[in-house]
């Protein structure tokens, strides 16, 4: 299993930021992302700036830090939903009436923020929150 927690505390020399993109890497081997699905769900940096975010951290802009809280918020909830793991991180991939037809990940590749936040919605409305 991956642990999508940040491994260091606040206060030990790390920032939040590194965090975050420990964390959606870790999501993103759970969901099986391509590089591609990575660099679209992250709001499509240059490459050479997504693989530095990967090996350093570095500083992420805040439309990239919301896209991977929304993105965390979408696991947490189908955890929640879904106790099954491979259930839960199969979702996202299969098709959804609710968005006529297409899979969570399939809206998700539309590159707005709107749309992981519109799964995000649809997630959070199921769990009842």
């Amino acid at each position: 299993m991956v642990k999508l927690e940040p491994t260091a505390q606040a206060g030990e020399g790390r920032s939040a930021i590194p965090a975050a993109m420990e964390a959606f890497q870790g999501l993103a081997e759970l969901w099986q992302l391509s590089t591609e699905d990575q660099l679209l769900l992250l709001g499509s940096p240059g490459r050479s700036t997504f693989f530095k975010w990967k090996k350093d951290g570095g500083s992420l802009p805040r439309d990239t830090v919301e896209r991977v809280s929304h993105l965390l918020a979408i696991h947490k909830a189908l955890e929640i939903l879904l106790p099954d793991t491979r259930a839960a991180d199969g979702w996202i991939r299969r098709p959804n009436a609710q968005f006529n037809g297409q899979s969570a990940l399939d809206v998700m590749r539309g590159g707005q923020v709107m749309d992981i936040y519109r799964v995000r919605q649809y997630v959070d409305a199921q769990r009842g929150g």
